[in-house]
């Protein structure tokens, strides 16, 4: 069953330019891992800190392993140092 991964993030004034190429560089990776369907990176307009990454992916399965990737842990590691918190992920069956 295919599900949404829901990543929230709070990105301070003036770290925007280094969290794109890592965003960037990520859903590149993840383009070709098994499993993944699209991805999408938002906006809040009223609040331009507040970012929402949704990606689509066939199964918790195929989610799991690109969670597990190593190149994914490395790139996610800069971007928790970046913004000064952990990753935190919501994972969503289709209803």
């Amino acid at each position: 069953m295919a599900v949404k991964i829901i990543i929230r993030r709070k990105v301070p004034k003036g770290k925007e330019a280094q969290l794109l190429p890592l965003l960037i560089e990520l859903r590149g990776n993840a383009i070709t891992q098994h499993g993944y369907v699209s991805g999408e990176t938002l906006r809040n307009v009223n609040d331009p800190e507040d970012y929402l990454v949704i990606s689509t992916w066939k199964s918790v399965e195929d989610w799991k392993a690109w969670e597990a990737n190593p190149k994914r842990m490395e790139i996610q590691k800069k971007i928790d140092a970046l913004l000064g918190e952990k990753f935190a992920p919501a994972i969503y069956y289709y209803g």
